[in-house]
């Protein structure tokens, strides 16, 4: 579950990163960043903005640089536990 969760991070952002949001947000990865954006420990507004961004998807892309920052903040994190 735990590499799940990595595979999953890496491929969020791999697809903001190409622009390709939408198509990403009808994954069963996304649907894993969900979850992890509920239990994970993150601040308040970061974890208000990916959840917003998880369901506006596409129209919410001119927040896709801080939503890639907030994905790979978790990577980090998780990659060093």
């Amino acid at each position: 579950d735990y590499q799940t969760n990595i595979a999953a991070l890496k491929k969020a952002i791999a697809a903001l990163e190409k622009g390709a949001a939408g198509s990403f947000l009808q994954t069963t990865a996304a649907a894993k960043l969900r979850q992890m954006s509920v239990d994970m420990d993150m601040s308040p507004a970061d974890r208000d903005m990916l959840s917003a961004f998880l369901s506006e998807g596409e129209g919410y892309v001119p927040q896709s640089g801080q939503i890639t920052g907030i994905l790979k903040q978790m990577l980090d994190t998780m990659e060093k536990d």
